[in-house]
């Protein structure tokens, strides 16, 4: 008998199949075949579910040493990596819903013997904990808790949500969580509550002696012993078998009710099951994950190609194990084999994509329907500002309508092509006119006064919203159906971008116009706010009762102004997309565009909410190399103003003593004596608090040469000024601000759009 022909009689006499036709079968049992014929692995079982139709069979040899043995469908199989998505992410989630584990919590709260870090639970399912593959085997160890151990030395070097490094070492830790939260082992755990309420009877760590005939044999170990029972991932051997990454036995059937509950529910509750399928890796990662299930990544080779969609999930294993599952289709299927048996030599890589395919044609996927959008192939993966997200819906918003456009360089896609040029572009788009603020509609004028002109790229004429009007008139707007603003603003109230954004609604609204944002991201973080939010008087630099630092998108604030100011302007904002309000410019692989002249890096617009507050009473550097990085005025002796500041003790920055010449602006061409900030921790800086202990010491220091009247300009609050003048402690005055700014903290929440 040819070995194909023992092949295809095994399949026959083991097999069955419910509703399924035969010959829809057939080529994936061909494809098999073939694989075993090309010892790719020595056997294999499958196991097909689409809306609760079943086949499944066997095919090849369980074992070929030290004397053959007939794949069975009884057969259980080392399921390498599938220990991950089969017994320690269900762990964790059940933890989750019962409370006791929580997901954005740093893994510091339920590890004690962890270093302090920012690494969270959810960073270890995705495999976005910057922790290293795996943990040495040298010097060599054993043992669980020495395991342990070695793995939580590994967490000092890590930074989350830089990278997506596959990790043994993330699952190693989350089986520790499993224990230490739940009080049990993570294989006592998953027995109870993960594998007998789904009727998995014969899957666990560490078999039974009794169970060895049905195990699927690997290769030989470091001493040349065949593993057989014996988990083949070294860190598991060393730590006795029971792993979070690997460990786990388990049986082709077993698998499918896992694959059955994840799809069809049983174990989880719904909403649990939606977020496990989400994607949960940081928008700025090329590879998507779920929690613990693989999306969209070099790891998902059993999609298919083809095959199936985007939105379906997944995992596989080292021993040549894998499982995909296809909401879409109500679908999914399961490979096991031993591909490393006997010498180490298979490879089922190539045969996960060939089964892929196969399987999602079989079950009529539709690739072309993707839950989400598909990387493009090189593509830099990052945060998409609102115009991103309006070019990959290819302008469907905008469609049939007469755009007025307003913008200025700021207004950029995510490879940095203008806004103006998308538009102008757009299928179906009619951009009509272009409306400028402050600085010009390519950000290079810093002056009083900015005159109408004409695009030289596009010919659109541009309306001058700096100039003798601050914003459009009827006129402008008569043959327009809708305005759309793009201009990146930087957090700040006196930035003069979200007064135009402010009286541009306004305008649409007084003449029926629609008005759509899209919007950005706010550079220096949107869970920051900080300063009073009254005013003494409304101006541009002061249009809304806001805090210095507000914390908000200009999409935001426009849903703000429409509704406190009683706009009813016909409001649309084409959100961010992936963007956390926690999260800096820097982290979300966008561009950095000076949105002003003066505003040339993130740490100025760190700095600018509270330095700025003092621009028209001192030189803040403008006319220098780092305009609001450094502060000065003729009459400073800048060595004592360091040691002053310094000695206040401000939280994440340092105070050098400079002198420098301004070439423009306050103190132009006369030396001044200074200070420049040396941001050294900017997650704790509070540049409001920073710009106000100024504002009180230089009173303190210089009461007669300080420029009062000046340095209320855009301080803008009568109080705060009398306390500065009466040399108060400026803490006295940062204590009422923030009362101010946490009130205003409470009043924003209806408008937040990003978490």
């Amino acid at each position: 008998m040819t070995f194909l022909r023992f092949v295809w009689l095994t399949c026959c006499l083991s097999s069955w199949a419910l509703a399924f036709e035969e010959a829809d079968l057939s080529p994936l049992k061909v494809e098999l075949s073939k694989a075993i014929q090309a010892k790719e692995a020595p056997g294999a079982v499958f196991w097909l579910d689409q809306g609760g139709k079943v086949a499944h069979w066997a095919l090849g040899r369980r074992a070929v040493v030290p004397t053959p043995e007939a794949m069975t469908e009884d057969t259980i199989f080392d399921a390498a990596s599938l220990t991950k998505v089969v017994a320690t992410l269900p762990s964790i989630l059940l933890l989750m819903e019962a409370g006791k584990v929580d997901l954005d919590a740093p893994i510091g709260r339920y590890l004690p013997g962890a270093p302090a870090t920012k690494i969270t639970v959810k960073h270890l399912l995705t495999h976005c904990s910057g922790l290293p593959a795996g943990i040495p085997k040298e010097p060599a160890w054993s043992g669980y808790e020495e395991g342990i151990l070695r793995a939580e030395a590994l967490i000092s070097g890590a930074s989350p949500n830089c990278v997506f490094r596959y990790s043994d070492v993330n699952f190693v830790l989350l089986g520790e969580i499993v224990r230490l939260v739940s009080g049990q082992s993570l294989a006592v755990f998953a027995k109870e509550r993960v594998f007998a309420p789904l009727g998995m009877m014969d899957t666990g760590f560490t078999p039974e002696a009794g169970l060895l005939p049905r195990i699927a044999p690997t290769e030989m170990d470091e001493l040349g012993a065949m593993l057989r029972g014996v988990v083949h991932d070294p860190t598991a051997r060393r730590m006795g078998g029971v792993a979070g990454h690997a460990g786990l036995f388990t049986t082709a059937a077993d698998v499918a009710k896992f694959c059955k509950a994840m799809l069809r529910g049983g174990l989880l509750k719904p909403e649990t099951m939606a977020l496990m399928r989400e994607v949960q890796t940081p928008i700025t990662i090329y590879e998507r994950r779920g929690l613990g299930f693989d999306l969209d990544s070099k790891f998902s080779r059993p999609r298919g190609k083809p095959g199936f969609a985007l939105g379906s999930f997944g995992h596989t294993g080292f021993t040549g194990t894998a499982v995909w599952i296809d909401p879409a289709t109500d679908s999914f299927y399961v490979l096991m084999t031993s591909r490393l048996h006997p010498e180490g030599k298979g490879g089922v890589r190539e045969l996960y994509e060939r089964l892929g395919t196969r399987v999602a044609k079989m079950v009529k996927a539709k690739p072309e329907q993707p839950a989400f959008f598909p990387r493009a192939e090189g593509e830099i993966p990052t945060v998409l500002n609102g115009i991103d997200v309006l070019k990959r819906e290819k302008f469907a918003a905008l469609k049939g309508l007469r755009i007025g456009l307003i913008t200025n360089h700021t207004g950029i896609d995510n490879t940095r092509v203008p806004t103006i040029d998308l538009l102008a572009q757009a299928p179906g788009v009619k951009l009509k006119k272009l409306f400028s603020p402050e600085h010009g509609i390519r950000g290079e004028l810093d002056q009083e006064k900015i005159k109408d002109s004409v695009d030289a790229k596009t010919g659109l004429p541009v309306v001058s919203l700096y100039g003798e009007t601050r914003v459009p008139k009827p006129e402008h707007l008569a043959d327009l159906d809708a305005l759309v603003f793009d201009i990146q603003d930087i957090g700040c109230r006196f930035y003069t971008y979200i007064s135009t954004l402010k009286g541009c609604l306004e305008a649409a609204a007084k003449a029926g116009k629609t008005f759509i944002v899209l919007d950005r991201v706010n550079p220096i973080r949107g869970d920051r706010v900080e300063g009073m939010s009254e005013v003494d008087e409304s101006k541009f630099t002061a249009c809304h009762t806001i805090p210095v630092r507000h914390g908000m998108t200009a999409g935001e604030l426009a849903q703000m102004f429409n509704a406190e100011a009683a706009l009813k302007a016909k409001l649309k904002v084409v959100p961010v997309q992936g963007w956390q309000r926690g999260q800096w410019l820097d982290e979300t692989g966008l561009p950095w565009q000076n949105p002003s002249p003066n505003m040339r890096g993130l740490n100025a617009a760190l700095l600018y909410p509270g330095i700025g507050l003092l621009e028209f009473a001192i030189s803040v550097g403008r006319g220098t190399d780092t305009p609001f990085e450094v502060v000065g005025a003729p009459f400073l002796d800048d060595r004592r103003f360091a040691l002053e500041l310094n000695q206040l003790g401000l939280a994440g920055v340092r105070f050098l003593p400079v002198r420098f010449t301004p070439t423009a602006s306050v103190f132009k061409d006369q030396p001044c004596g200074g200070v420049r900030m040396v941001v050294t921790d900017r997650d704790q800086l509070r540049p409001v608090d920073l710009g106000l202990a100024m504002a009180h010491l230089l009173h303190e220091l210089h009461p007669k040469e300080l420029d009062m009247t000046k340095l209320g300009t855009l301080i803008n609050h009568a109080a705060t000024m009398a306390a500065i003048k009466a040399d108060k402690p400026w803490t006295n005055t940062a204590e009422a601000w923030q009362a101010s700014a946490a009130a205003f903290a409470e009043r924003r929440k209806a408008f937040l759009l990003y978490r």
